[in-house]
């Protein structure tokens, strides 16, 4: 018969573990484990095993270990890790992708029971419809103030009831009724709280990005880095197309305004000067519709050839840069 190993071993051992675990990954989710069964947590473990293993045990082991092996490796990361050990929590450490490992362990969820002075996770519903139960057992009905009727011999529920609110202690006649109905409101599971990867640690809705998420905020993050540099006339990459822009801009009203010209410009004046030249745009659509077309087609032709060097200058020189 094997001697049976001291308390002190067990410590030894599980904080070699842990240590080795450490060493050997880079990522962990951190779970909440409340009212998970050592059943339960044996499925999850063969659920993850191949690129993960779960690691449960106590807090202030686990801290003691994290801390002891921080200072003889010197790494300072592994310290990330304790403020998120509280309550009953244990360690998943991975190699998968954080997100489909998080997706896994959710999958193992167990109906439970609602038992007395238990804190409800959610909040409980009694559906309509028959019980099965005898005329008996309208007291317990009557008790929650549940609508009931007779019908065939047996008790009927004549609408929803809101039996338990999510955070409200279960008392033990909602307990009783549910446990007569057959009713398992609540399934628990282990719950990623946190995700630690290479010393950052994140919320899990963080897994939930996708990369159309990522676009959208480092679109909204470039936007403000251009109000702002533009606020403060102060040069970005963001923001220094928009300052050429705006510099044209400022050179064209002053040519405008004064003696002063660039060949850019003097298209724009010419515009002002002859207002009547922007017909030109429309003229091969009038003469489309008068019949006219062929003359017009010819018309634009010859334009063509006479201005080869103004055709691009007609977006006022904004197209310098597209």
């Amino acid at each position: 018969m094997a001697p049976k190993t001291s308390k002190a071993d067990k410590k030894i051992a599980y904080d070699h573990k842990l240590c080795q675990l450490l060493d050997d990954y880079t990522q962990i989710l951190v779970a909440a484990a409340d009212n998970v069964g050592s059943n339960q947590l044996q499925n999850i473990r063969q659920g993850l095993r191949g690129d993960s293993v779960v690691l449960m045990g106590k807090n202030t082991m686990m801290k003691r270990s994290i801390r002891i092996h921080s200072e003889n490796t010197g790494n300072k990361a592994f310290l990330n890790i304790i403020p998120l050990l509280v309550g009953n929590v244990g360690l998943i450490f991975t190699k998968g992708d954080l997100k489909e490992v998080s997706e896994e362990v959710a999958k193992y969820k167990v109906g439970a029971p609602a038992r007395v002075g238990l804190v409800a996770p959610v909040d409980v519903v009694v559906p309509p419809g028959n019980t099965g139960l005898d005329p008996s057992q309208t007291s317990f009905f009557q008790v929650l103030n549940i609508p009931t009727k007779i019908n065939k011999g047996t008790v009927e529920i004549i609408t929803p009831v809101e039996l338990i609110k999510k955070g409200n202690k279960v008392g033990s006649s909602e307990a009783a009724l549910l446990a007569k109905l057959g009713i398992r409101p609540f399934s628990y599971g282990l719950i990623v709280l946190s995700a630690y990867d290479n010393g950052s640690v994140f919320s899990p809705e963080v897994l939930d990005l996708t990369e159309d998420d990522l676009l959208v905020k480092f679109a909204m993050g470039v936007s403000m880095v251009t109000s702002l540099s533009l606020a403060i006339s102060y040069p970005t990459l963001a923001a220094a197309p928009h300052m050429f822009i705006n510099g044209y801009k400022n050179v064209l009203a002053i040519a405008v305004e004064t003696d002063y010209s660039f060949p850019l410009a003097d298209k724009v004046k010419e515009f002002l000067e002859d207002p009547s030249k922007f017909a030109v745009a429309v003229a091969p659509v009038a003469a489309a519709a008068s019949g006219a077309a062929p003359a017009a087609a010819a018309a634009k032709e010859e334009e063509k050839k006479e201005e080869p060097a103004e055709e691009s200058d007609d977006d006022m020189g904004f197209s310098l840069f597209d």
